[in-house]
């Protein structure tokens, strides 16, 4: 899980904190550490299923809508 850079000759400090945040940003590892950030319960029946409704009701607005 660690990102390593190392510097260059005749390279800057700036420009080495850069390289290394770029990296960081590519390898998706900040993503990752924030949304396992905090522990989310999973979702429950009641909810999956309202969920669905309302994908199903979202749809069926989109389908409506394709013919105007």
């Amino acid at each position: 899980m660690r990102v390593t850079v190392w510097k260059n000759e005749k390279e800057s400090n700036e420009r080495l904190i850069t390289r290394f945040n770029k990296k960081v940003q590519s390898s998706r590892k900040l993503l990752k550490v924030r949304s396992e950030r905090y522990n989310k319960k999973p979702p429950t029946k009641r909810l999956k299923r309202i969920i669905a409704i309302m994908r199903e009701k979202y749809r069926s607005q989109k389908e409506k809508s394709k013919f105007y």
